[in-house]
C-alpha cells in the first residue's frame, strides 16, 4: 500500500515526507478498520480506496500551493475526502471539516486524536447553521467532493470565503453544472476562474476540479435557512 501510494503522489508530482505517507497509511488502515462495522465508503478494496478517495484529493495539492492558502473549510467531508487527507499533507494550514452526518464525524474526530492533528477541527453541523460572524468570509479556500450541484453547494459554500479566497469544486466528467450555476455565481459575488482537467495517475480516471474565485462580499441573508438552496436553488 505505501508503495502504491508513493507511486501516485510521483505521478501527481508532489513532494512528501516519511511522517506524510505514514500518517495517511495510518489513516487508510484506520478507515478501512472501521469501516467494517460502519458504513463510511462503499470502496473497499485497498488500492481503490488509495486511488478514488486519497490520490483523488491530492489531486488539489498543486492548486492549493499556488494560492499559498492558510485557512480551509471542507462541507460534506464524509470520510474526510479531501479535507482530512489535504490535512494531513498540508499540517501547517487550518482545516475546519464539516458534515451533518454524526457516524462521519465521530470517526473524523477519532482520527484526528489517532493521529494527534493539530490544524484539525471538526464540525456536526449544516452549513446554514454553523455559519456565523466569527466565520463568514474567514477561508482561504473552500472544498467540497461531489456533494450536490454546483448552484446549490455554490449557496453553503461562498459565504466562508473571504474575498479574493477560491473555491475548488471537485466534480465528475459530464456533470455540465458551470452554465446551471451563472445565477447562483453573480448573486453570491463569485466566478468560474478556470475548470481544470485531471487524470487518476494509476488508473487514469479524468477528473474536473472547478476554480472558482470570490470577488466580493456576499449578501449576509445567504446562506438561507436549511433546506431552501435545495429546494429553490439561486
Amino acid at each position: 500500500m505505501r508503495e502504491y501510494l508513493i507511486e501516485g503522489i510521483k505521478k501527481i508530482g508532489l513532494n512528501y515526507t516519511d511522517k506524510k505517507i505514514d500518517n495517511l497509511i495510518k489513516y487508510l488502515k484506520y478507515l478501512m478498520e472501521y469501516n467494517v462495522h460502519t458504513n463510511l465508503t462503499a470502496i473497499r478494496d485497498a488500492n481503490d480506496v488509495l486511488e478514488k478517495h486519497f490520490l483523488d484529493s491530492l489531486l488539489l495539492q498543486n492548486l492549493l500551493d499556488e494560492r499559498q492558502c492558510k485557512k480551509a473549510i471542507d462541507i460534506g467531508t464524509g470520510a474526510g475526502f479531501p479535507g482530512m487527507v489535504l490535512a494531513i499533507f498540508n499540517p501547517d494550514m487550518e482545516f475546519v471539516l464539516m458534515d451533518s452526518v454524526g457516524k462521519k464525524t465521530i470517526f473524523l474526530q477519532k482520527v484526528k486524536e489517532f493521529l494527534n492533528l493539530k490544524n484539525v477541527t471538526v464540525v456536526n453541523s449544516r452549513a446554514e447553521d454553523y455559519i456565523d460572524e466569527t466565520n463568514r468570509e474567514t477561508f482561504d479556500v473552500g472544498l467540497c467532493r461531489g456533494v450536490s450541484k454546483l448552484n446549490i453547494i455554490l449557496e453553503y459554500m461562498i459565504p466562508f470565503i473571504k474575498i479574493d479566497g477560491y473555491f475548488l469544486a471537485q466534480k465528475m466528467v459530464g456533470t455540465e453544472e458551470e452554465d446551471e450555476a451563472k445565477s447562483a455565481l453573480e448573486i453570491l459575488g463569485a466566478k468560474i476562474v478556470k475548470v481544470h482537467r485531471y487524470n487518476l495517475p494509476n488508473y487514469g480516471d479524468e477528473r474536473l476540479v472547478v476554480e472558482i474565485i470570490k470577488e466580493k462580499t456576499t449578501d449576509n441573508k445567504y446562506p438561507r435557512r436549511a433546506g431552501v438552496a435545495l429546494k429553490k436553488p439561486l
